[in-house]
């Protein structure tokens, strides 16, 4: 073999090896959990089971909208469970009856409702009973929750549970209340998809809700002087607001196994009825509609789908990252540096890194609990932990100490809140 036989063969050779390396590492990369392009590959191969998931929504499960003393709140999903007695009537529900009742209704995985749940009783409920109000919180010494507790329940909830930039509620120092569905909201997504002259073919789905949520973050710079964007409720609970919509209202079928959100099934879940151009909006009265399917059995909605989801929407808007808010006047955003909140483990490139929002996500969250919970509590905390750690050590996470919180001590919406805890 002449050397120029020689040197061309070597190149095919060496080419031949560097594009198999490609497809490798191509392929490993999209298979790879931990990896946030991997959530990019259609999962859905498990179909649709009419009678697996189908929602009863007749006999104990018939609705019953709220009645005197029942308590409803700014979550849609969590009124919709209590007026049909997947969780009790009242609104005062426990962390066990939200787990199992978000599995039965919606398909959330056991370890995100675990996270929820644990992080709202925590939080805003009695981690002596592990119970929380789904709406206004309880003092009395007859109700479930102790009374020398003070707890707010979620409508109290404001910078712990319950943040600004909701999709349909309001940010509270905006309106004064941030329960109700603010019915200018509400028709602002409604109307995304009410110019389609086929019904059938409208849907809700997360680009579109995406698209809403960053319409609504400018809306609250240039409408709440006090608006205020947490580390951990504007990057954790803030996209689940919207995210929760799709994957968790969206009816599914044969055609749609991942579902669609159309019109008619978004005002259900919304208490809202009435025609396009008379929409009427009903305190308390979200309800599941008539032949409704949850996610497939097998195909949770769980921790680590939510959050490769997050990292995927952040990297296309990292405005949502921003940690930080208005300063006593509209227009005035201000941010703080990420390297200095979470003491250089992170800054505003570093973040958008793998799987890095995730990473912050679950140690803030943690960060958020009580260290030492009272009884009950412990089993339940040290399962989450379980989860958080595998999680942690599968993304080969930086470790996160603590978040300076003094930084955000300028921003009237965190400083005014009496009842602020984390942010």
């Amino acid at each position: 073999m002449t050397v120029l036989r020689l040197f061309v063969f070597l190149i095919f050779i060496v080419g031949q090896a560097m594009e198999m390396a490609s497809k490798l590492l191509a392929a490993r990369n999209m298979n790879d959990s931990s990896h946030p392009d991997a959530f990019r590959v259609d999962k859905r191969t498990i179909g649709f089971d009419p009678v697996l998931q189908y929602v009863s929504i007749t006999g104990e499960h018939a609705f019953l909208p709220p009645g005197p003393g029942d308590k409803r709140g700014p979550c849609p999903g969590l009124n919709v469970l209590a007026n049909h007695g997947y969780i009790p009537h009242d609104g005062n529900t426990t962390i066990d009856q939200v787990v199992k009742g978000a599995y039965e209704v919606f398909g959330m995985g056991r370890d995100l409702a675990l996270a929820l749940a644990v992080y709202s009783t925590a939080l805003d409920g009695d981690i002596t009973t592990l119970s929380f109000s789904i709406g206004e919180g309880y003092l009395d010494s007859g109700s479930i929750l102790s009374p020398v507790l003070s707890q707010n329940g979620l409508t109290g909830s404001h910078n712990n549970f319950e943040a600004d930039v909701s999709p349909t509620r309001g940010d509270l120092f905006e309106y004064g209340n941030n329960h109700d569905v603010q019915m200018i909201q509400f028709s602002q997504l409604y109307n995304l998809q009410s110019n389609i002259s086929d019904p059938s073919q409208d849907n809700y789905d997360i680009p579109l809700l995406t698209s809403f949520r960053a319409s609504r973050f400018q809306q609250s710079i240039e409408n709440n002087p006090d608006f205020f964007n947490g580390p951990l409720t504007g990057i954790f609970v803030q996209p689940a607001a919207y995210q929760f919509i799709f994957h968790f209202v969206a009816n599914k079928s044969e055609e749609y196994p991942e579902g669609r959100l159309g019109r008619d099934v978004l005002k259900s879940f919304f208490a809202i009825t009435g025609p396009d151009d008379d929409l009427v909006y009903n305190p308390g009265h979200e309800r599941i509609p008539d032949n409704w399917y949850k996610r497939a059995k097998g195909d949770d909605y769980d921790l680590a789908s939510f959050l490769h989801e997050v990292c995927i929407i952040a990297l296309a808007n990292p405005r949502f990252l921003s940690v930080g808010g208005n300063t006593g006047q509209v227009n005035t955003f201000t941010g703080v540096n990420f390297a200095d909140l979470t003491g250089g483990v992170f800054n505003a490139e570093t973040l958008l890194e793998g799987n890095n929002v995730g990473c912050y996500v679950l140690q803030t969250l943690v960060m958020a609990l009580p260290t030492s919970p009272a009884g009950k509590l412990e089993s339940l905390r040290t399962e989450l932990l379980g989860n958080v750690d595998a999680m942690l050590k599968t993304w080969n996470c930086p470790i996160l100490e603590k978040i300076d919180n003094s930084l955000l001590e300028q921003f009237p919406g965190y400083s005014r809140y009496p009842g602020n805890r984390v942010a």
